[in-house]
């Protein structure tokens, strides 16, 4: 019997791993509705000092995408994308709470019985 052929398995799913690897993190959602849409830190944001590290000295930062910018005109080309105008409608739901994420696991509060709502029940049952 030969050798098994293994060299091309799994080559899809190593790509994808090794892209999200490697892929630049940005903020998610509800870091942004939380803190860089306050009005404060908008303000701070969009008028930083200037950063030699940061692409274009951080003078053209784009608040709702957490990105920066070269110029001017690349961000204001940006603000006309569909990237943008994407990331801006999903801004606009609420973003979910830690209660939601449990009630949705089945860790919540909800559809549960207290304690003495279930011994009322026993009592009217005997």
């Amino acid at each position: 019997m030969g050798r098994l052929r293994r060299s091309r398995t799994h080559k899809a799913q190593r790509d994808i791993h090794r892209a999200s690897r490697t892929r630049a993190r940005t903020k998610d959602l509800d870091q942004i509705q939380l803190i860089d849409l306050d009005p404060k830190n908008r303000a701070a944001l969009e008028a930083q000092p200037l950063d030699f590290d940061k692409p274009g000295l951080a003078q053209h930062y784009c608040v709702e995408c957490a990105k920066y910018y070269e110029s001017d005109v690349a961000l204001h080309s940006h603000w006309k994308s569909k990237v943008h105008k994407k990331r801006c409608r999903a801004l606009r739901e609420p973003a979910y709470t830690i209660e939601e994420s449990e009630r949705a696991a089945g860790l919540g509060r909800e559809g549960k019985r207290t304690s003495s709502a279930s011994n009322a029940l026993m009592s009217t049952a005997a």
